[in-house]
């Protein structure tokens, strides 16, 4: 097993991703998900500027940093949903997002992974 993979599934009380749910989704859904042990994830486009995804990645981070040093508990890691279509007019702005703060979970849909894929392999 993957040494990244394996890290992931022990910080999980079960392997359940909180959906990214379009325009529900949000950090308070990922940050409660992530604290109970589940994989809380959301799709980036449901932040509606990539000035606010940055705002949201910088909560989540914080928020979750937080939780384990208050409680010496890792809360389970975080998802985005990165739509790798062409059509998706913030996909260069967001991938150099992603590539500056690292979630540690990205999920492709929508379209060709392979930029996604080259950014997020250079960190995990």
């Amino acid at each position: 097993m993957n040494e990244k993979w394996k890290e992931i599934m022990d910080s999980v009380s079960i392997p359940v991703i909180a959906a990214p749910m379009f325009l529900v989704s949000s950090p308070a859904l990922v940050i409660q998900s992530c604290k109970k042990g589940i994989i809380g994830s959301f799709p980036l486009l449901n932040a509606r500027t990539s000035d606010l995804l940055e705002e949201w990645i910088l909560d989540i981070k914080q928020q979750l940093n937080a939780f384990q040093e208050e409680t010496g508990k890792q809360a389970a890691p975080w998802a985005v949903n990165f739509i790798a279509h062409s059509s998706n007019k913030r996909l260069e702005g967001d991938l150099e997002l992603i590539k500056k703060y690292q979630p540690p979970i990205v999920i492709t849909s929508l379209g060709h992974p392979g930029a996604v894929l080259e950014v997020v392999h250079s960190y995990g």
